[in-house]
């Protein structure tokens, strides 16, 4: 397969194609660009939705036509990781993520004496009563789980709270830390890995997840400045390249 010394690009998704719903532009004429001569993966702490809605993410923000099959989500690979250790799971998240769960074997209650799991994901509807399930829950036994540790994620309007700040007070409630399996934890690494070909490069905006995912596979790392990270972090980053954008990707492929 042509183009460079890799074979399979991953791409965040938040911070790179696009920033809340609007596209970052150029980046979308790249990615079309080397979809033609790589592999290319989605990769996304997102567990809100399915890969299906991903995907239907991607075509209504950037205009790219997406496969769910490239699509690793942070929601998939915790249920993945769950399945067959866990009897009931009592879900705080998006309305993608019990979907998944259930689909990957993982049984969903909303009875909090049931569940020897509580699984938190960013919940845009995020209310006490939740909060007050999932400590009741945890404390009477059950596994705390995160699907992401991300604190915060970029809208056009700046960062909004992500999935690790609900983590973050039900850790406090509980007294109790989470187990995490999105990005940069192993069960999200595994999940890509399932699906690389050959040397695999990671495209992300986030130093914590996308570019700790990349050095601890012994990936190649690109950090890209239109999410999160600011120059002034960046210039202190390991990682192999930092770009204004994914708009400047051909530059450094070759």
């Amino acid at each position: 397969m042509t183009g460079g010394p890799y074979q399979t690009i991953v791409f965040d998704l938040d911070g790179v194609l696009y920033r809340g719903r609007e596209p970052i532009d150029g980046v979308a004429a790249v990615v079309e660009r080397v979809q033609r001569t790589h592999h290319v993966l989605f990769a996304t702490n997102n567990s809100t939705v399915t890969e299906a809605g991903i995907a239907e993410n991607i075509r209504r923000r950037s205009g790219l036509e997406v496969d769910p099959a490239t699509i690793v989500t942070s929601g998939a690979a915790t249920a993945r990781a769950l399945a067959g250790s866990v009897d009931r799971a009592l879900v705080i998240g998006g309305p993608g993520l019990p979907v998944v769960m259930e689909r990957e074997g993982v049984p969903v209650t909303d009875d909090w004496r049931k569940a020897d799991a509580v699984v938190v994901g960013l919940d845009r509807d995020i209310n006490y009563d939740k909060l007050v399930a999932g400590s009741y829950a945890v404390r009477n036994g059950a596994r705390l789980v995160a699907t992401n540790h991300d604190p915060t994620f970029p809208t056009p309007e700046g960062l909004a709270p992500g999935a690790g700040s609900i983590v973050a007070a039900l850790e406090t409630a509980t007294e109790t830390m989470a187990e995490v399996m999105g990005k940069p934890h192993p069960p999200f690494a595994a999940a890509l890995r399932e699906l690389a070909i050959g040397r695999v490069v990671v495209v992300g905006d986030r130093l914590d997840s996308d570019m700790a995912l990349a050095r601890v596979n012994g990936w190649g790392a690109v950090l890209v400045l239109t999410g999160v990270t600011t120059a002034a972090a960046a210039s202190q980053a390991d990682v192999d390249h930092v770009l204004e954008s994914a708009a400047e990707l051909d530059r450094i492929l070759g």
